[in-house]
């Protein structure tokens, strides 16, 4: 089988080029062509050495998840569905805002935490994805807005920086919040993410890259060592008794060993906080009490919240709070100085929304037959 270059950072491509007596520009040179143009044809590969171009051909390939379905909601909201092979599709959304475009990516075929309010995690686990099928959702995100970069126009290379959004750039950050953990595929994440930060390809700041994980302690501080990008914590309870229900990773990594991990991560993070997502669960977590709760929790921790309002999905067992009820949740929390703000729902009339995405997974983990999370009795 011919060797998939969408595999490969800058590390990786350059000693491939290596192995074959080529120089390391070569490798920086279609690494550029790979990922700031788009370009998944040798042969248009134009400063590359026509020879190396014909070998490439012959022992190469660029090849990427196919686009199954393009669907947009009506707030702009738009989201793609990629076949992985075997019977798995995995989703990514693209959102757009004022200030940013933001790309929400996979690095799961399902997912095997099974948290109980998470349609991805209903659907059960298939495997990891590959690097190539991690960054090919970015790859095809770009294609399909145009965004690019023309290497007719000589155009260099630069960093997209915190306050920046510059015209000619459609996706400035992308959030790893897709389908699957991160964490549980650290290889191929980390790999991927060498690529989002590599200004030869592209170009991302450390901070406006966002991996979203459930609290897997040992994955965390080796990410901080590794690759800190930008940390989001799905959090959804505020002490260990409702957190094993709701979040079963819990039972492995409860909350006292999480938090040291959340202030080990700081040391290393570009952001001075650590996000603490928080969704929304009617009569579950949204009382005055599990507020306070949260606030003695977190107490040592440099942190914002997000509450994410819950998106309904087929048998979920659960509904949205009312939004009474979310604001006063967010003012104890605001009370205690500590930042909070609401997710506005975009993409709900296509299933786009957080917790939504399900994609199509050939579920090898039996877990339909043998569920390990009790709903109802998370949800009472």
């Amino acid at each position: 089988m011919k060797q998939n270059l969408l595999d490969f950072d800058a590390a990786g491509l350059t000693t491939w080029f290596a192995g074959m007596g080529e120089k390391p520009f070569r490798a920086k040179q279609v690494l550029r062509w790979l990922h700031q143009f788009g370009e998944d044809d040798f042969e248009r590969m134009s400063d590359v050495a026509k020879s190396l171009r014909a070998r490439l051909a012959e022992i190469a390939e660029v090849r990427l998840p196919q686009m199954l379905r393009d669907s947009v909601a009506a707030d702009g909201t738009r989201k793609w569905l990629l076949d992985v092979g075997n019977g798995n599709a995995v989703e990514c959304v693209y959102i757009p805002e004022e200030n940013r475009g933001t790309l929400c990516i996979s690095t799961q075929a399902g997912c095997a935490l099974e948290c109980a309010f998470c349609s991805t995690g209903r659907q059960g686990f298939n495997r990891n994805l590959s690097t190539a099928e991690i960054i090919g959702q970015l790859w095809w995100a770009k294609k399909a807005l145009g965004d690019f970069r023309d290497p007719g126009r000589g155009e260099s290379p630069r960093r997209i920086a915190e306050t920046d959004f510059p015209a000619d750039r459609i996706i400035s950050n992308v959030v790893l919040m897709g389908m699957g953990e991160p964490l549980a595929n650290f290889e191929n994440v980390v790999t991927a993410l060498h690529l989002m930060l590599d200004d030869n390809a592209y170009g991302l700041s450390r901070r406006r890259v966002t991996l979203s994980t459930s609290g897997i302690v040992p994955a965390m501080d080796r990410l901080g060592d590794e690759c800190p990008v930008a940390l989001a914590v799905s959090l959804h309870a505020p002490n260990d008794e409702l957190r094993d229900k709701l979040v079963p990773i819990n039972r492995k990594y409860p909350l006292a060993e999480l938090m040291s991990a959340c202030r080990r991560y700081l040391d290393t993070a570009p952001r001075d906080f650590i996000t603490f997502e928080y969704v929304m669960l009617d009569g579950v977590n949204d009382s005055e009490e599990h507020a306070r709760e949260l606030v003695r929790l977190v107490r040592d921790v440099p942190c914002k919240f997000n509450l994410i309002p819950f998106n309904p999905f087929p048998d979920s067992g659960f509904k949205r709070s009312p939004s009474l009820r979310v604001r006063r949740f967010a003012e104890i929390l605001m009370q205690a100085r500590i930042v909070t703000t609401t997710r506005k729902t975009r993409g709900e009339d296509i299933a786009a929304a957080c917790g939504q995405l399900a994609g199509q997974v050939r579920d090898r983990t039996q877990r339909r037959d043998k569920r390990t999370i009790n709903i109802a009795e998370a949800a009472s």
